[in-house]
C-alpha cells in the first residue's frame, strides 16, 4: 500500500484529465467561438445586407424582425426566415 502512487497520480487519471482538455480545446471551445460569431453577425443584421441562407439562396435583407427577416430572393419574391438561418452576410451595407 505504500508503494502505490497517489490516486491523482495513476496513469488513468493523467489520461482522463489529458482527454477531457483535449476534447475542450479541440472541440467544445471552437463550437463555442463560433457560435458567438454566428450571433454577432445576426444581430449586426440590417437592411440592404447581401446575405447565404443554409439553403444556400443569395438574397438582399428587405427587413430585420426580432427573430426572423424578411429577403427578397428574386424580383417581386420575398421570403420571411428564421434569422438563424443566415449562414454569412456577403456584402454589408455600406
Amino acid at each position: 500500500m505504500s508503494g502505490e502512487p497517489p490516486v491523482f497520480l495513476q496513469p488513468q487519471v493523467v489520461f482522463l484529465v489529458f482527454m477531457v482538455g483535449f476534447m475542450y480545446f479541440v472541440i467544445i471551445r471552437p463550437q463555442q467561438k463560433q457560435k458567438k460569431e454566428h450571433a454577432n453577425m445576426v444581430a449586426k443584421l440590417d437592411k440592404n445586407d447581401e446575405v447565404i441562407t443554409v439553403g444556400g439562396l443569395h438574397a438582399t435583407v428587405i427587413s430585420v424582425g426580432e427573430k426572423t427577416a424578411t429577403i427578397r430572393i428574386a424580383d417581386n419574391v420575398k421570403v420571411e426566415i428564421e434569422k438563424s438561418s443566415i449562414v454569412q452576410v456577403t456584402k454589408s451595407r455600406q
